[in-house]
């Protein structure tokens, strides 16, 4: 069987996992950089809100590239494909909540989710920093960490109840009908998804564009343009990624050399591992099994 006949039998790219407490299904985080997990393209349930605290990098979110500094903040629907790269010194903030969570509102204010559920369309996922509701929007997402670590009395309804103003500032100071955010067809999308649940689910196999672009029934050079304009860099690329965030995974082991965590991870050069290594992960991968095995970097010796 070809590859290309058996893509409509196969199951769509599985969703990351968010576990969220039922009792109170949100989530406050904050993140220094952006593992190498966060750089592949994912999707999840949840919906999502990003405040930049510091520092600055790049998101792709369904094919529309966003640079973005301290200030900017990122709103993520559920199916949205995403991922994110640090560009330096990047310090996020994440909120993670279920629909559900606001269930009793919707009842009374069906647009509260609005933000999320027309992001495309009537809302974009990128708020800059220059925005008039930026700041204000930003006081939200500060206090919600400060709840949200202290755990004060009745923290978990100051939380939903900031959570509510701040969407209620989203409806109020974002929404346009005008601008044309010119999102890739929904048809594509899914297409370059499936492609992409196939390299997840074995980045080792020596992939051809020719073989990928089979796939989904595109030529190389369409196949190409459309993953680069969802995905925000090549398809072999982006294959590379996948085989150094596999690397990442063997390295913690015991007992595998650096040689053969890149031969297990498709890379037929010793050299050139190294190199894409440091080029995409930021260090060598000498110092991230010394980081990942919780042990000091080597004394510093003199020439």
């Amino acid at each position: 069987m070809e590859l290309s006949d058996s893509i409509s039998s196969r199951p769509k790219i599985q969703p990351d996992e968010i576990v969220l407490p039922s009792s109170f299904p949100l989530s406050v985080s904050s993140t220094k950089g952006v593992s190498p997990s966060f750089q592949r393209l994912h999707w999840h349930r949840a919906l999502e809100i990003n405040w930049i605290i510091g520092g600055s990098g790049m998101y792709v979110i369904q094919g529309r590239e966003y640079r973005f500094r301290e200030g900017d903040l990122f709103i993520i629907d559920s199916q949205d494909l995403h991922r994110a790269y640090e560009g330096k010194n990047l310090e996020m903030a994440i909120v993670m909540f279920e629909p559900s969570l606001f269930g009793t509102e919707q009842r009374y204010d069906p647009d509260i989710l609005l933000p999320f559920r027309q992001t495309g369309r009537q809302f974009s996922n990128h708020v800059p920093h220059t925005h008039p509701a930026s700041a204000k929007l930003g006081s939200y997402i500060r206090e919600m960490m400060r709840e949200y670590k202290s755990k004060e009395p009745s923290y978990m309804s100051a939380i939903r109840g900031l959570l509510l103003l701040f969407l209620a500032e989203m409806n109020r100071r974002l929404k346009t009908e005008q601008e044309d955010f010119r999102r890739v067809s929904e048809g594509h999308v899914e297409r370059i998804r499936e492609c992409i649940r196939v390299m997840d689910a074995d980045p080792i196999r020596p992939w051809t564009l020719k073989q990928l672009a089979e796939l989904v029934h595109l030529s190389p050079s369409r196949f190409s343009a459309l993953f680069g304009q969802i995905v925000g860099t090549s398809p072999m690329n982006y294959l590379v990624q996948l085989r150094l965030t596999h690397a990442v995974g063997l390295l913690e082991r015991e007992g595998l050399s650096i040689l053969e965590v890149a031969e297990a991870s498709g890379f037929r050069n010793l050299s050139n591992f190294n190199r894409l290594f440091q080029h995409h992960i930021g260090i060598t991968p000498s110092a991230i099994r010394r980081r990942l095995r919780g042990e000091g970097e080597p004394p510093h010796r003199p020439k």
